[in-house]
């Protein structure tokens, strides 16, 4: 495999203001509108999607918050790990921000320490540091 393995990740949520806010208060960052470019203003698809930033040159994967009709939240079997300088940090958002800690900060040896979490939307996600 000549690429990172992951390519694109989304999230689906229930509520998009609640995600939004709870990912945005976590991450201390501000997602932005996404629009879908195969949709017409009038087609009613039901998708609405805001990505978090992102960084070609730099290592990881794009992603984005999705509402969608069709997909409910919470329920899956991904695992979506976000990079971060101390998981610690972000840790020490989520219960303010409306979600809970499944698992604290527990080192994963030589591969650093993670967090395991569960946002507003019943989505479990991870935080991932080298520290």
């Amino acid at each position: 495999m000549t690429h990172n393995p992951v390519g694109w990740f989304e999230i689906y949520v229930d509520d998009m203001n609640r995600a939004k806010t709870f990912y945005e208060s976590v991450f201390a960052t501000e997602l932005e509108k996404l629009e879908d470019p195969n949709k017409s203003d009038s087609d009613g698809t039901g998708i609405e999607m805001l990505a978090f930033p992102s960084n070609e040159e730099k290592y990881g994967a794009p992603g984005a918050l999705v509402k969608m009709d069709s997909v409910s939240a919470g329920g899956n079997s991904t695992l979506v790990y976000f990079s971060c300088e101390d998981c610690a940090t972000e840790e020490s958002r989520i219960e303010s921000a409306g979600g809970q800690i499944q698992s604290p900060k527990t080192s994963i040896g030589q591969y650093g320490f993670i967090t395991i979490a569960v946002d507003t939307e019943g989505n479990v996600f991870g935080l991932h540091s080298l520290h």
